[in-house]
């Protein structure tokens, strides 16, 4: 009987779903965001599965940074090796939530879930000057150009300074530092 009892015990432990499975608060987030993103962008096309994967990697092209990296793990990038587009794909396509997708995507590859976005510098309290060069080349990277013929920290500094106005209009209102 207590066999029984033990078996009964055993089975109903493997009948309930276990939650580690699920993503916890914060992970997966450039997954999460990305292809959140990416589905609202498909509200007012038709969702199958091939125009959703022709439409992924229409998008894969123009990212860049930590999702431009999540492309080329799930294969939407010209230069990937493997290519897991379809599990993107059909499951949008079901109208799955974004979540699920990540969760399904971290079984298949553990790299996924561990891409984090990198924190954004405020620049309207920052003292540029107490950056590393590797941070300012980021915050001109990040605005798409270049520092040609740049040196010297305080060249780059410099050319943030330049470029506020256009890329951080607020941040450059709000600098007294200028």
């Amino acid at each position: 009987m207590l066999g029984l009892s033990g078996l009964s015990v055993a089975l109903a432990l493997a009948l309930v779903p276990a939650n580690s499975e699920a993503l916890k608060e914060g992970e997966c987030e450039v997954c999460v965001s990305f292809f959140g993103r990416f589905y609202e962008s498909l509200k007012d096309k038709e969702l199958n599965s091939a125009t959703i994967e022709k439409e992924l990697i229409k998008t894969c092209k123009d990212a860049k940074g930590k999702e431009n990296r999540l492309c080329y793990y799930i294969g939407a990038t010209s230069d990937a090796a493997t290519k897991m587009t379809n599990e993107v794909s059909k499951p949008l396509s079901y109208h799955v939530p974004v979540e699920k997708v990540c969760e399904k995507l971290k079984k298949k590859d553990g790299q996924i879930c561990e891409l984090k976005y990198d924190k954004q510098v405020d620049l309207t309290s920052v003292d540029l000057k107490k950056l590393k060069v590797k941070d300012l080349k980021k915050i001109l990277e990040e605005w798409g150009e270049a520092c040609k013929g740049c040196v010297e920290k305080s060249d780059f500094i410099r050319k943030i300074n330049e470029l506020m106005p256009k890329y951080a209009p607020s941040a450059a209102n709000a600098r007294t530092d200028l």
